[in-house]
């Protein structure tokens, strides 16, 4: 298939907006592009004038597929609208140009979500899709939609060291009477911008999924995929000059700089379309679409063999492909080689290049769903070794039980087993947490990151302000328990290499509607519950999340408590037993009429006093029919222990004054000054019911930073201001902390995964503020950023799909 008629075929199936460059743009004097018939003649090389410099011009082609708009939580109703510009990151070589739009799927233009068409401005030089509007969450914009944006190269040597960044607008203006001029509304300002940087190494070949996610007052997601190549744009003649840097070679027709560049060039666009036969194999076998582009070499396009190189020097070794072609990454063949087999050369791999790319974009077209679902999946795989940078994995004993260490201790060695365990707690372990995650930050600050795929402005931009999270997967240790079968034994010896391997729901979780039948849906139920003085809405940003990894979940935000966090406990727990019932019966109602339910996965989301809320709710007669549901529980602060032993003085002073003047009942729970014996205390006896041993994955979210909740009531583990604390105080908290790991360490599930999550967020913007000293900013921090729910639930995806 001739150029000429591939160049027809694409004006023919979408709009082709070529590129045009002056030769002053060029900034080269006296320069005189070719022209001819057609683009195959331009491209043919004219050696007869010796005076006359042959220059190669390449250009960088990114492809922009935009799959779909989906509203995850946008607070405002209008209009929108998408822009997308490229420029080079240094800022000096001009913006990229778009130079092909093609429409995959034509948009319904009769309806009243989408007016007008895609447009280019040439100020700018920007792409924006049609204007659609958004009326309700969960919705879905179809775009389907493919944009090219070229980019040339008039430094050759940036082709190694510059990247690019790609720029997303989002703009917005409200309903309008008149839609004649939401255009004009829509240009004024973005409402939201989010930045991706394509490295050096990917501009010669990249194919990924790039989901495009705007802040968190824009939380939509839009379905991208980015396509990069280095094309061959055309080769032309200048006159030469010769300076005093020239290296005369007998003519005048040629300098050192000159053919290194030509060098360069050949050298990129050979490693290019290696790449490119590589992604396009990838993609073929990955979706089971045969594509043949073995024999391209030989059947479409002439290449230069072994016998070429006959012409050139004698002496120099002869390097070769297994399938004869030259090995043009070869520094010792490309500088062997005279300027007219150089120039060959350059426009061979550039014709390969030119057909290979076509060949893509055809076969990206017919087969679209599929690449863009594969690529989704390879970029969830990758997320885990990505992210990797801000998370430390670690493995944990699970401890003794407390109380009788303590005993034995006291009773065997006296005074002497007391100084070992007061050694073993001399510090702090929130600082020592907190000195742990800052040397990780300087380490990432003197990082180099360099790597092939997109990266992410949002965390990339400055690495060293992303939260910093410290893994602990806690596994089993020797524990004096009523059970002598521990289920993280089994779970070791199941899973040694993975960190997020879990299981399905054991088969006796299986619901009677679905009888014996193991084909069916799962549905699955995720309800959030906020802390003291909350709003159902605090969590949103974990649920966007959730929602990203498995849009199927259906979703409860608490809001029966809203306004009424300052009562009991026991008050609080079951009116949200009272909503949970309520909402899972509506849900296995709707989903037994549409099919067969096999099982229910319920999980629960608590931040601060939310936990201790979800945790009373289990306990409620109400819930007894779906604790053996329960799926995923993810604590993010919350004061598990209560605050028998909170250290920080300013934030106890307020718990003073809402205890003596506001009678708030909650506070007295959580102090244990709610009753005078500690065995009788709301938070004793909670410790007491079963309510953890249900769930198949535990993940308890702490932060150092965080002064509202103890570090080790958070984390649920001893703290050093109870180790030797022989008094009434310290053995009940003890009993506490041994009775909720005796049911996380409980055999009632044979794959139970327990995770202690240590988040060091980065408060120093913040300056020294009353939010800082009191530790409140990174209780908050957990609300107002998502990137540190991103990291996690990314990196276990099965502990929450």
């Amino acid at each position: 298939m001739s150029l000429f008629v591939q160049r027809l075929k694409w004006m023919i199936n979408g709009f082709n907006r070529s590129a045009s460059v002056s030769p002053k743009s060029l900034d080269c004097p006296d320069v005189k592009p070719l022209t001819g018939p057609n683009e195959l003649d331009v491209l043919k090389p004219s050696y007869s004038n010796p005076f006359k410099q042959r220059m190669m011009e390449v250009s960088n082609e990114i492809s922009i597929y935009i799959h779909r708009f989906h509203n995850l939580d946008l607070f405002q109703q209008g209009w929108y609208q998408l822009k997308i510009m490229l420029r080079w990151e240094d800022g000096d070589s001009g913006l990229g140009i778009p130079a092909r739009v093609v429409q995959y799927e034509a948009p319904d233009l009769g309806s009243n979500d989408i007016i007008g068409v895609w447009r280019i401005d040439d100020t700018d030089h920007s792409f924006s899709t049609p204007p659609f509007r958004i009326r309700y969450a969960r919705q879905d914009i179809l775009l389907a939609m493919m944009v090219s944006f070229s980019i040339p190269l008039y430094k050759l040597e940036g082709i190694s060291k510059s990247a690019v960044i790609l720029k997303f607008e989002l703009l917005y203006t409200p309903v309008l009477e008149n839609r004649s001029i939401v255009q004009t509304c829509l240009d004024t300002s973005p409402a939201a911008v989010h930045e991706f940087r394509l490295p050096p190494k990917a501009l010669l070949g990249l194919h990924v999924y790039c989901p495009v996610y705007f802040d968190a007052f824009h939380s939509v997601l839009v379905d991208t995929c980015v396509h990069a190549s280095l094309l061959k744009r055309r080769v032309y003649t200048t006159s030469q000059k010769v300076s005093s840097d020239t290296k005369d070679n007998g003519t005048g027709a040629s300098t050192w700089h000159d053919r290194a560049t030509q060098i360069i060039a050949v050298k990129a666009l050979s490693s290019a379309r290696d790449i490119l036969v590589e992604e396009l194999q990838k993609l073929s076998k990955a979706i089971d679409k045969p594509i043949d582009i073995k024999d391209f070499t030989l059947k479409e396009l002439t290449s230069l063999t072994q016998a070429d190189l006959d012409l050139a020097d004698a002496e120099v070794p002869k390097q070769q492909k297994p399938n004869g072609e030259v090995d043009y990454s070869s520094d010792s063949i490309l500088h062997s080689l005279p300027e007219d087999k150089l120039l060959k050369a350059f426009d061979l791999i550039g014709n390969q290049m030119f057909y290979l790319w076509s060949m893509f974009l055809n076969f990206h077209r017919v087969n679209v769903k599929k690449i863009l679902e594969f690529l989704c999946e390879e970029w969830a795989v990758d997320r885990q070794t990505e992210w990797s940078i801000w998370m430390v994995h670690t493995k944990v004993e699970m401890p003794h039980q407390h109380v009788s260490s303590m005993s034995e201790d006291s009773s065997s060695n006296g005074s002497r087993g007391k100084t070992l365990s007061l050694r073993k707690l001399t510090r702090d372990p929130a600082q020592m947490a907190a000195m742990r995650a800052e040397l990780h930050r300087r380490s990432i600050a003197q990082m180099r990151i360099n790597s092939r795929s997109v990266q992410d402005m949002y965390i990339f931009g400055d690495p060293s302000r992303i939260p910093i999270v410290i893994v602990e997967r806690v596994v089993h240790a020797p524990i004096s328990s009523t059970s002598g079968n521990s289920y993280f034994s089994q779970v070791e010896e199941k899973d040694k290499n993975s960190l997020n391997a879990v299981a399905d729901p054991k088969p006796s979780n299986t619901l009677s509607v679905a009888g014996t039948h193991q084909k069916g849906r799962i549905l699955k139920i995720v309800v959030f519950v906020h802390g003291f003085q909350g709003h159902h809405l605090d969590l949103r940003l974990v649920r966007n999340q959730w929602l990203l990894l498995d849009p199927k979940t259906e979703f409860l935000m608490s809001e029966v408590n809203e306004e009424k966090t300052s009562g009991d406990f026991r008050e609080m727990g079951q009116r949200l037993a009272q909503e949970v019932v309520s909402f899972v019966k509506k849900k296995m109602d709707k989903a037994s009429r549409s099919g067969v339910l096999r099982t229910i996965r319920l999980s629960f989301v608590g931040h601060s006093i939310g936990n201790i809320i979800l945790r009373t709710a289990l306990t409620d007669t109400a819930m007894i029919p779906y604790l053996r549901y329960l799926y995923t529980y993810l604590s993010v602060s919350g004061p598990h222990l209560g605050y028998l032993y909170s250290s920080n003085s300013l934030f106890n002073g307020g718990l003073w004054v809402l205890k003596k003047f506001r009678g708030t009942q909650c506070i007295h729970q959580l102090t244990f000054t709610d009753d005078s014996d500690l065995q009788n205390t709301f938070l004793y006896k909670l410790s007491k019911e079963r309510t953890l041993e249900h769930f198949q994955n535990i993940i308890l979210l702490s932060s150092p930073q965080d002064g509202y909740v103890p570090y080790h009531s958070a984390r649920i583990e001893s703290c050093a201001a109870s180790v030797g604390d022989n008094s009434r105080k310290g053995r009940a908290f003890l009993e506490m902390l041994d009775n909720l790991l005796d049911q996380i360490q409980s055999p009632s599930s044979e794959h139970r995964m327990f995770m202690r999550c240590d988040v060091n967020f980065d408060i120093s913007t913040q300056g020294t503020s009353l939010n800082t000293i009191i530790g409140r900013a990174a209780h908050i921090e957990f609300l107002e950023t998502d990137i540190f729910a991103k990291f996690i639930m990314w990196s276990f995806p099965d502990l929450f799909r």
